[in-house]
């Protein structure tokens, strides 16, 4: 400890204090109780719409409104049976299981199934993975292009 120089205590008080409380400190139910007991005023002020759950239901009103004078019959887009049946035929190419090819692509093999079967609703990154892990084009494949190869895939299977 050379060099710093005698080592006596520091005897001045050091006096801490706390921060000013800030607005949602003023709000809390202790700071209100701590502000009547000291006699300041204190001023309550409802809001308009407490507790009546206004804001919810009028949106779902409006939400509501708009589905009953819909006319067209609304429902998601589900995988088209010539992606379906390219997925099965490139899979099948590769000699995989859905359950192989769902762990290629990092996905659940339910998510295979869910295409292979026609239930899924398309996603492109789904299909984009699918695309790289058996190595064929699925998506932007014109009809005449699939009925081409599924004629060919019919044949070499005779």
């Amino acid at each position: 400890m050379s060099g710093v120089g005698p080592i006596s205590q520091d005897w001045e008080p050091v006096v801490i204090r706390k921060k000013a409380p800030n607005a949602a400190a003023k709000k809390d139910e202790k700071a209100v109780n701590a502000a009547r007991r000291a006699g300041a005023e204190i001023e309550t002020v409802k809001k308009a719409t407490a507790g009546l759950n206004k804001a919810a239901s009028s949106s779902t009103s409006l939400n509501t409104r708009k589905l009953d004078e819909e006319t067209e019959v609304l429902a998601h887009e589900r995988v088209p049976s010539e992606l379906k049946k390219a997925i099965m035929q490139a899979r099948m190419d590769k000699k995989l299981t859905q359950a192989q090819l769902a762990q290629i692509i990092n996905e659940k093999p339910q998510v295979i199934q869910e295409y292979e079967s026609g239930k899924a609703i398309p996603n492109q990154q789904v299909i984009g993975k699918l695309e790289r892990a058996l190595g064929a084009k699925l998506r932007g494949r014109n009809k005449e292009a699939w009925k081409e190869t599924e004629d060919a895939w019919l044949l070499s299977l005779n």
